[in-house]
Order: C-alpha cells, then structure tokens, then sequence
C-alpha cells in the first residue's frame, strides 16, 4: 500500500515520541514518501517541520 499524507503524519508523530523518549537528537532521512511512493517533497516537508517544530531534534534531509 502507498503511504497517504495522513498516515505520513502519524508516522512522523510516532518518530518524534520515539525520539523524545529516546534521547535521539539528530535524524538523517531521504526525501521520504516520495519517489515510488508518489507524495510530493513539498507537502512532506512542511509535515515534517509542523511535527517536529517545538523540539530541538536536527533534521537532515538527504536528496540523490
């Protein structure tokens, strides 16, 4: 099944408890969800900056 925006979201959300609970500071990730699985990078991107805005979690995102 492809992701959707939603399931993106609680994905994410899931990640950043993970990472609060788990003393992880820093992610490194490609754009992901999109490519094969056809979100756009945009769309994604602005998730991954509302889910994790209040945090002090470095995010680096990786592009081919």
């Amino acid at each position: 099944h492809k992701p959707t925006y939603e399931n993106m979201r609680k994905s994410l959300e899931a990640m950043r408890t993970h990472c609060l609970n788990n003393g992880v500071t820093d992610i490194s990730m490609p754009r992901i969800g999109c490519g094969l699985d056809g979100l756009e990078w945009e769309k994604v991107s602005a998730i991954l900056g509302e889910v994790f805005e209040n945090t002090d979690i470095k995010i680096t995102v990786y592009s081919l």
